[in-house]
């Protein structure tokens, strides 16, 4: 409804962020497992997916709607309305099989989670929370300077990694297998980091925009060249 009425497809990015933010809170009320690791799943899920949401809707509210889903609306034209709500029933799927996998094993466990094993979980977790959003940030403050037009951010986390945003999305969805570890069906948790890389690397991620940004930017060819595509590392000689 939102998107009917602004014509903007790209809300569902933060409400996507958002819903499962909300789902792990969810997922940690209504789970059977001891306190503590429904807390750790609640307060997890639920402030990453506060942070991204958010942040996602900044940086959408009051722009131009966003290139992926203009050209959806061009090709599907007349049918755009129609077919954008059954996309985002697509998305949905990948929505409910992150929050499953991720969520629901340690919810549900018999057991508490070691000491240890809560200790690491958090640790990642902030690690990739924390990374996100210093590169999120780091990207907002590149594109705001009027001097950058038109160039590629080379600067902090961007200058290691073609997408450390993506990067450490992956990393977060790692910090729930070890709050399901020993669980039966813990080994599902192991679905969602993998789900995640898949999206991001190949189908909605970063395939169409690396295709869109080598069209609009003289140098990320080069970028591309010399820059990690998603793990952080030292980038290559020009």
């Amino acid at each position: 409804m939102i998107q009917f009425r602004t014509g903007n497809g790209g809300v569902v990015d933060p409400i996507w962020a958002w819903s499962l933010g909300l789902l792990a809170v969810l997922f940690g009320v209504a789970g059977s497992a001891p306190p503590e690791v429904r807390m750790l799943v609640a307060l997890m899920g639920g402030v990453w997916g506060m942070r991204l949401g958010t942040h996602l809707w900044m940086r959408m509210a009051g722009k131009p709607e966003d290139f992926r889903y203009a050209k959806l609306r061009l090709d599907w034209d007349r049918n755009a309305n129609r077919n954008l709500f059954f996309f985002y029933q697509f998305q949905n799927l990948f929505t409910l099989v992150l929050a499953a996998s991720a969520f629901a094993a340690a919810s549900y466990r018999p057991d508490s989670v070691p000491m240890g094993l809560m200790v690491v979980a958090v640790l990642i977790w902030f690690v990739a929370v924390v990374g996100e959003g210093v590169a999120d940030a780091q990207m907002d403050r590149f594109r705001s300077d009027p001097a950058n037009g038109g160039q590629v951010c080379r600067t902090g986390l961007w200058r290691y990694s073609r997408h450390p945003n993506y990067f450490f999305e992956c990393v977060h969805w790692l910090a729930y297998v070890p709050l399901a570890w020993g669980a039966p069906w813990g080994w599902t948790a192991l679905i969602a980091p993998l789900v995640m890389a898949f999206l991001l690397t190949r189908l909605s991620g970063m395939p169409l925009l690396e295709a869109e940004m080598a069209k609009r930017k003289a140098g990320f060819a080069e970028y591309m060249r010399t820059t990690s595509p998603l793990i952080p590392w030292f980038p290559k000689k020009s």
